[in-house]
């Protein structure tokens, strides 16, 4: 399986964010199966800040319930697991903190490389949702400003010329305010490499407009865990886009 090349396929895509801290394994087999029926794209696993070891066996259920590929989308160095699909090797462009930028990677290089997992250089940058964010202080960084699409879009231009083979745009977990329709499109027209949204969409039409600005991939998970029953909707508003 080579799931960047899933990434990079026609057609638009959904991303369901799974933070094995959360969820009981009642819970992340209900969510498989849901995933499952509803067509969801990708799951991509990681948090924040993990205080419980259950990274193997929440990707464990995802990949016995389901053929979904699984990503590790990881808050720090340490969120590794040999069970899933692939790496999102994360640099966040964004910051100016040179741990966040390339130091953390040199510690976790050797351990990927160990883990025999498909690693995806993919530049990370966050925006301001108009609230603090767990992942802006975690990360000691700054998100862009909301209202400036031309730092974006040169932060997105300099990730992709630097060998980035992904985008990521977040508003971080339990945003206010999504990335902007505005910035969305100009990043989109500036760069090659597939565009992933996340953060702050809350319901299927957020979904849609997003993509319809320019995202390749959209992730949700926030909007998920009080009513699960949604996911159907966010997988067809898009689908139904392309």
């Amino acid at each position: 399986m080579n799931v960047y090349n899933q990434l990079n396929s026609p057609g638009t895509k959904i991303a369901v964010l799974v933070d094995p801290d959360k969820p009981t394994d009642k819970t992340i087999t209900a969510l498989a199966l849901n995933a499952k029926e509803a067509a969801v794209d990708f799951f991509f696993v990681g948090g924040s800040l993990l205080t419980n070891d259950n990274m193997d066996s929440c990707i464990k259920i995802l990949k016995t319930l389901t053929d979904i590929p699984v990503v590790i989308f990881p808050g720090n160095s340490l969120q590794l697991s040999k069970k899933a699909d692939a790496f999102l090797f994360l640099s966040l462009i964004s910051s100016r903190n040179p741990e966040m930028l390339i130091g953390r990677h040199v510690i976790s290089a050797p351990y990927l490389k160990l883990a025999g997992l498909e690693v995806i250089s993919t530049g990370y940058m966050l925006i301001d949702s108009g609230k603090p964010t767990t992942v802006s202080y975690m990360s000691n960084s700054v998100p862009i400003p909301s209202d400036k699409n031309e730092i974006a879009l040169c932060t997105a231009m300099a990730g992709e010329m630097l060998g980035m083979k992904l985008i990521f745009m977040d508003a971080g977990s339990g945003a206010y305010n999504p990335v902007p329709e505005s910035m969305i499109k100009a990043v989109k027209g500036s760069i090659d490499v597939p565009l992933i949204i996340g953060g702050g969409l809350k319901t299927p039409e957020m979904a849609a407009n997003a993509v319809n600005a320019g995202a390749d991939i959209v992730v949700v998970g926030n909007a998920l865990e009080n009513n699960p029953e949604l996911l159907k909707s966010f997988a067809d508003a898009v689908h139904m886009i392309h």
